[in-house]
């Protein structure tokens, strides 16, 4: 079955393979049988390890097959995944081949089972319909079905006492017929036992269901666990009135370890021992599925420092040795601690803490760990030194999901490592938020506004003399397909990094003048004016003021209702060519305003010079004013004195980041022009905005209610 010689190695593995078979129970089976058996099984096997792509149902087919030859005893099982563990495989598909043919003949035998257990319990009711025409004979062919039968029968009454049991079942628990006779079902417990068979049992006794079935642990006399394929069904009389219970037991033993080995394999990493990947995201979903309120959970994310060096100097088993190493180390340090530690790939692991006490608790583990490899491992005649960065994650269960989890305890491990290795590093929304949106730019952004994941919504900006909404600020979102919902913080800043701010600045003015046209044509006069935030990149653009042109044009937007928000830094002194194009935006008929004012430069000289007409006060002076730690008194005075040189300037004054009433009233009585803010509503979609427009027939609006 390898790849250099097919035919020569096929030989070899039909040979060995005919001669397991006639070891195992071949002798009793004719000769010619016995022959077309190999051949048939042996070619099945073949073409499963061969044909690509792999076919594991060849495998399961092959197994079925021995089974329906009446190969059925495990140790003929275990001798067939020896011949095929023996064969040189391509793809390393061994394991697979070994699974899928083990499966097909656990699922054969368990058919098989299962119809001689049809086959018993039709004749155990057979013989209750028939009792009373042929009493005798109806006895006499249960009583020899009942000793004979190879699975365990026992029957028992209403009550859970057991009344009889074949030799079968005695043999089962490690002992005779005797042995089991007047024994209570529920003493049979086992600590272990599987959830829901005792409520299946009450409900069987009760008369709500005719039978159950399970895979079940039990207690030999030994002190030894079989686990057993439990069957129980109800016997009635001819009224319907429950009288016995009839239980069949088949010996799964060998079956379900063989299925705990391959389970393991399959959930363990084979050079370490540890947890493997799959069975990290297994227990950390499983954590997500139904958590308490409140429930908290914590990642070490680690990473060792200098293992690529080893790896390559020292070779690659030097290499793996030093990952085993590591890997008992942190196994046997943070194991009894009661968190999980499981190796990602690589030189990558990872520590699961479960129901969490906080932070300092996902730091202590973080501490652990570093201190558990900080001498160094012992390889032979090397002394290897070897440290790790860890990123320290530590959330709420409700706050996040088990990728969103893994990918910021990623992100945080490598600012761990940025800043120095050999060390942790405590989990940072912000600095998180700035990872992903970096990452999320970068990788997506190019192509999302071809795939429509950019929208537009609009937050009202309320004039505060009379109430009514005078215009309203465009905010672009992105509905990143992974991230979700992403506001302009997270990924705007990128985009002027990178550049991709220009063809998305493009987009959003498009847009936003088609949508505040749309609103001039149904509602006239009415229309909020548009406030459009621009880019530092954008303003110093050459092609600014001829796109901003072909865009009132295409649209049809009035110049006069377009506003355009710049920050202080747009402009760096007098002579820098922005400052032309402000210009030029200025003579077409759009309005500027200073966006965030005060938490930039301000040069208060350049606004001389900077042909704007509005200034929008940063929301954090308003959000400093409800700080206990500030002096709220003289905040209220900075923001009066901005507005008064605001209006000394012949500028109008809007205050961002008003949340309250009170606040708005203030900012009125003090000559404040124009509001926004959660108080006079959050960004909405377009429909809403006109909704609002419909709804104000008077001046007085919802927004004049709401101040």
């Amino acid at each position: 079955m390898s790849e250099a010689d097919p035919a020569e190695t096929g030989g070899e593995f039909h040979a060995a393979w005919t001669a397991m078979l006639r070891a195992g129970h071949g002798s009793a089976v004719h000769p010619s049988v016995l022959g077309r058996l190999a051949v048939e099984s042996g070619d099945l096997l073949y073409r499963a390890a061969q044909d690509q792509p792999f076919q594991p149902r060849l495998a399961g087919q092959a197994g079925a097959l021995l089974v329906d030859n009446h190969f059925t005893d495990p140790a003929v099982l275990a001798d067939a995944l020896e011949v095929l563990q023996a064969q040189p495989l391509p793809d390393d598909r061994g394991p697979a081949l070994c699974g899928a043919f083990a499966a097909g003949w656990a699922a054969a035998l368990r058919e098989r089972t299962l119809r001689e257990q049809e086959t018993i319990r039709l004749a155990a009711d057979t013989a209750r319909q028939e009792v009373e025409k042929a009493l005798r004979a109806s006895e006499a062919r249960f009583r020899a079905l009942f000793e004979s039968a190879a699975i365990g029968i026992g029957l028992g009454d209403t009550d859970g006492n057991i009344l009889a049991v074949n030799r079968a079942l005695g043999e089962i628990f490690g002992g005779g017929p005797e042995d089991m006779t007047g024994v209570r079902v529920n003493d049979l417990v086992h600590p272990e036992d599987t959830p829901g068979v005792w409520e299946a049992y009450e409900e069987l006794i009760g008369g709500k269901r005719e039978y159950f079935q399970f895979d079940k642990p039990y207690y030999r006399r030994d002190g030894e666990v079989v686990w057993t394929h439990l069957t129980v069904s109800l016997i009635r009389d001819d009224d319907g009135t429950p009288l016995y219970q009839v239980a069949m037991l088949e010996d799964i033993t060998d079956r379900y370890r063989l299925q705990e080995r391959l389970r393991h394999q399959a959930t363990h990493d084979p050079l370490t021992g540890l947890p493997n990947r799959a069975a990290f995201f297994e227990r950390l979903e499983k954590l997500f599925e139904e958590p308490e309120p409140g429930a908290r959970f914590g990642l070490c994310y680690v990473d060792l420092d200098g293992f690529k060096v080893v790896n390559d100097s020292l070779g690659h088993d030097m290499g793996d040795q030093l990952l085993t190493a590591v890997a008992g180390r942190l196994d046997a340090a943070l194991s009894p601690l009661g968190h999980l530690v499981a190796r990602l790939g690589g030189d990558e692991f990872v520590v699961l803490l479960e129901n969490c006490r906080g932070e300092q608790e996902a730091v202590a583990a973080a501490k652990t760990v570093l201190a558990a490899l900080a001498k160094p491992v012992l390889i032979g005649d090397h002394k290897l030194a070897v440290g790790a960065s860890v990123g320290v994650l530590e959330r709420r269960i409700a706050t996040t999901t088990p990728g969103a989890a893994v990918r910021a305890a990623d992100l945080t491990l490598y600012r761990a490592k940025e800043a120095g290795r050999g060390r942790w590093t405590l989990f940072d929304p912000k600095e998180n938020a700035r990872a992903v949106s970096r990452y999320a730019v970068s990788v997506r952004m190019p192509a999302a506004l071809d795939r429509g994941e950019f929208f537009i919504d609009y937050q009202p900006m309320v004039d505060l003399a009379d109430g009514s909404m005078a215009g309203v600020e465009a905010l672009v979102r992105w509905r990143h397909p992974q991230l979700g919902v992403l506001g302009p913080d997270e990924f705007v800043g990128v985009a002027e990094e990178t550049g991709l701010i220009m063809p998305l600045g493009r987009w959003v003015l498009e847009q936003a003048c088609g949508q505040a046209a749309d609103w001039v044509a149904r509602f006239g006069d009415r229309a909020p004016k548009l406030s459009v935030n621009l880019a530092v990149r954008q303003a110093r653009n050459a092609g600014l003021v001829s796109d901003i042109d072909r865009i009132l044009r295409s649209t049809g937007l009035d110049p006069a209702r377009l506003q355009l928000e710049i920050t202080e830094s747009t402009v760096v002194g007098p002579e820098d060519e922005a400052l032309k194009a402000l210009h030029a935006l200025v003579d077409m008929g759009v309005s500027l305003a200073v966006d965030d004012f005060g938490t930039g430069w301000s040069n208060l000289a350049y606004l001389r010079d900077l042909p704007v007409s509005a200034l929008k006060i940063a929301g954090s002076f308003v959000g400093d004013l409800h700080d206990p730690a500030k002096d709220t008194h003289l905040g209220w005075r900075i923001v009066s004195g901005l507005v008064s040189l605001a209006h000394t300037l012949g500028l109008t004054v809007t205050a961002e980041g008003v949340e309250s009433r009170a606040d708005a009233e203030r900012l009125r009585l003090m000559g404040c022009d124009w509001a926004q803010g959660w108080h006079f509503g959050r960004p909405v979609r377009p429909g809403e905005i006109a909704r609002r427009i419909a709804e104000a027939n008077l001046p007085e609006s919802d927004f004049a209610g709401e101040r």
